[in-house]
Formats: C-alpha cells, sequence, structure tokens
C-alpha cells in the first residue's frame, strides 16, 4: 500500500464546516490516473484536484469526482490556487495560468479583507435546450410544475462542465427540494450525465442576487455540491443570453449552500465580447486539515 497526503479546504468561505469541501494532491506528477481516481474515491468529496507540472502553463489541474474525471471545477481550483498561494509555492505572482481539460485559463489574486481572493476564467459559455419532461424533471427534485419559473428556459448551460439550468419561481421552494437522482439519467435525454442547477432570482442575503443548488450527477458518487463555481459562472451568461440581452456586463454574488449548512458565495462577472462572453469568478478558500489516503502501490 501507497500512503498519499491529501488537503483539505473549504471553497468560497473563509470559515472550515461552510463553503465547498475539497481534496488537493499536491506534487501529483507520479500518479497513474487509476491512482488519482482510487484517491478521489477514499477521499469522498465531490472533487480532488491534483496539482502537476505543466510545460505551457504555471500548473496543470486534473478534477475527479468519487466516480470519473471532469473537465474543470470551479471551487477545486479556489482550493487549489489558495494552497498554493499559502504554502509560498507561487511567490510573489499575482496572475498565473493553468492548464486543464478545456484548454489553459488564467488565475488572478488579490487581498480582501486579509484574506486571498483568486478570480478565475472559464471556458466560453455553451447552451443546450432542455427537450425532455419537464413534469418529470420537477418531480425529480421533488417539486411540482407550479415551483418552476417557465418564463426563462429551461437548458444545460457549460463554461467547462454541462449542468442543467432550472429557474424556480420562489425561495422558499430550495427548501424542499430532495434529488432522486437515480432518475436523472432517463430525464436528462440529450445529455444523461449532467448535474441539476436550479436557481432563482429570490435570495437570502441582500447582497446576492441568485440562490441556487447543484444536485450531482449520478455517475459521480455524490448528491450535491454545496457551493458550485462552475455553474455560478453559467448563471451569469445565462442571465445575458436569456434574462437581459441589452446589458453588455454583469456583476453579480451568487449564494449557495444554505439548505445543507454549507453556505458560501461566489462573485460573478461576465461581460460580453465580440466573439462571445468572457466569464470569471472570484472567491476564497480555507485550510482545514491534512489527511492520509492509503492505495494500492
Amino acid at each position: 500500500m501507497r500512503t498519499i497526503q491529501v488537503y483539505h479546504y473549504e471553497a468560497f468561505s473563509s470559515i472550515p464546516g461552510k463553503g465547498n469541501p475539497a481534496g488537493v494532491v499536491f506534487d501529483a506528477d507520479d500518479l497513474t490516473e487509476a491512482a488519482m481516481q482510487q484517491i478521489a474515491h477514499a477521499v469522498g468529496f465531490n472533487e480532488t484536484v491534483f496539482v502537476l507540472k505543466a510545460e505551457t502553463a504555471d500548473v496543470r489541474l486534473r478534477y475527479f469526482t468519487p466516480g470519473h474525471e471532469i473537465n474543470l471545477c470551479g471551487h477545486a481550483t479556489m482550493a487549489a490556487m489558495y494552497g498554493l498561494k499559502t504554502r509560498g509555492v507561487l511567490e510573489e505572482k499575482d496572475a498565473v495560468t493553468i492548464e486543464t481539460n478545456v484548454g489553459i485559463l488564467p488565475i488572478e489574486f488579490e487581498v480582501q479583507d486579509g484574506t486571498w481572493v483568486m478570480e478565475m476564467k472559464q471556458d466560453q459559455p455553451r447552451f443546450v435546450p432542455f427537450q425532455g419532461d419537464v413534469e418529470k424533471l420537477a418531480e425529480a427534485i421533488h417539486l411540482t410544475m407550479g415551483d418552476l419559473d417557465l418564463s426563462m428556459p429551461i437548458v444545460y448551460g457549460s463554461t467547462g462542465t454541462w449542468t442543467l439550468l432550472i429557474p424556480i419561481r420562489h425561495l422558499s421552494a430550495f427548501a424542499k427540494m430532495k434529488p432522486d437522482s437515480s432518475e436523472f439519467p432517463s430525464i436528462l435525454v440529450e445529455n444523461p450525465k449532467s448535474s441539476l442547477h436550479p436557481f432563482c432570482l429570490e435570495t437570502r442575503d441582500s447582497d446576492a442576487m441568485m440562490h441556487a443548488r447543484h444536485f450531482s450527477s449520478p455517475y459521480s458518487g455524490t448528491t450535491e455540491d454545496p457551493v458550485t463555481g462552475t455553474a455560478s459562472g453559467v448563471m451569469g451568461a445565462f442571465y445575458l443570453t436569456y434574462v437581459d440581452q441589452d446589458t453588455q456586463e454583469v456583476d453579480f454574488i451568487v449564494e449557495q449552500g444554505h439548505e445543507i449548512g454549507r453556505d458560501g458565495k461566489v462573485q460573478v462577472n461576465v461581460r460580453r465580447e465580440q466573439d462571445g462572453m468572457d466569464v470569471r469568478i472570484k472567491g476564497t478558500a480555507v485550510y482545514v486539515r491534512e489527511m492520509t489516503v492509503e492505495i494500492g502501490s
């Protein structure tokens, strides 16, 4: 057996026990893909990120759920970048680049209220209409048709990872949501491995513009993601695409995680450009503890 050190961070919060937990494995170049998957499964968080050397960027990041590798993960990126910065690996750099499965993305650092805040650029947004059974979709998260806000479209969205954006009428509906994730693949006929991301424009906190929950694909081996970085970026692109087509730029806060006691916040900025949209998210993180995982050698 081989022992691996995994560092537990919480992303999108500066308070341990809040936000979104991520496992970070530094100096992971000697690990095989199978070993990375084994570690992520043993850790059990929604994502574990592996930090590797890169030829064309400052670092390379690979992201694994307990069930499979994904192309991009916002909260795990925040965790890894916060870890590298606070461990002194990135020295005095205010900006770095990360190599991911969706390409090379820039990360910028700044200090807010005495803690590091990372800004992450995401991939170009893409949307695909949902054409499945809307009533069955609502039932799969324990809602009725009346809970859905059908003045906005239900669409799959991606800035690196696909999720189904489901507009909800009122904040009160979020407390009664209960995912039956085994039903997701048969309902998501266009993209059976997609996660679900219900959201609304009513919020608990006055500084936020959107409230959300995030229910994982059953293939990932997890149930709910407390605070979701990539989906928050997609929500900004959704807003400019479907809600306000005249605005050139939107800057707002997404709140998430309250219903499971892991609330956190993501700052989102999306700007229209000639050839698409510039999607960025900001957030912080906090170190929690070091863990050891044993895998087959």
